[in-house]
């Protein structure tokens, strides 16, 4: 019954330091109504911008350049224990490079992953060893070090939840994100 009441107390001295003291009903607020946003065709609010000199950007498209080359997959999968790049998975690479070479100002992140069997230095080893390859034949295809960085999760980030032969095989991989 006591540890009852000291956790009740304890909450309530938790929750008496959460208030603010602020009385937030009677504070003035500045009425800045100004003319009514517009939604263009994309779903972005453009406002008045074309009274403010302010130019409306298309977030489609510099989203999709931010994001590296369209078409091509992102991601490069492992077999078991292993950091050998798959003969699959060559165009993946060749299109990655060619994208990287005509964008310099791009850089590349590779992250590693592995599945979740094995201690978690052997598989921070093992993900570090993943991106490197990949790092490794993108540089031999002619992209730049200055734009590539490897770095790995080991079994810390799964793409898949579960202790199938599936879920394993989606985690093994090396994840190509652009910045």
């Amino acid at each position: 019954m006591i540890k009852r009441i000291s956790y009740l107390a304890a909450a309530l001295v938790v929750l008496a330091g959460c208030s603010s003291g602020v009385d937030l009903d009677n504070v003035p607020v500045d009425d800045k109504a100004g003319a009514p946003l517009s939604t263009s065709n994309n779903g972005a609010n453009t406002g008045n911008a074309g009274q403010s000199g302010v130019q409306g950007v298309d977030l489609n498209a510099s989203a999709r350049d931010a994001a590296g080359p369209v078409g091509i997959a992102r991601i490069i999968y492992f077999d078991y224990d292993s950091y050998v790049i798959k003969p699959d998975f060559q165009s993946v690479i060749e299109g990655h490079a060619r994208f990287l070479k005509a964008n310099p100002n791009r850089n590349l992140v590779i992250e590693g992953n592995t599945d979740q069997r094995g201690g978690s230095e052997y598989n921070l080893a093992l993900g570090q060893k993943r991106a490197e390859a990949v790092r490794r034949a993108l540089a031999l295809l002619g992209v730049p070090e200055r734009q590539m960085e490897a770095v790995s999760f080991g079994k810390e980030k799964p793409a898949a939840l579960g202790n199938s032969e599936e879920a394993y095989a989606q985690n093994r991989r090396a994840e190509l994100a652009y910045r």
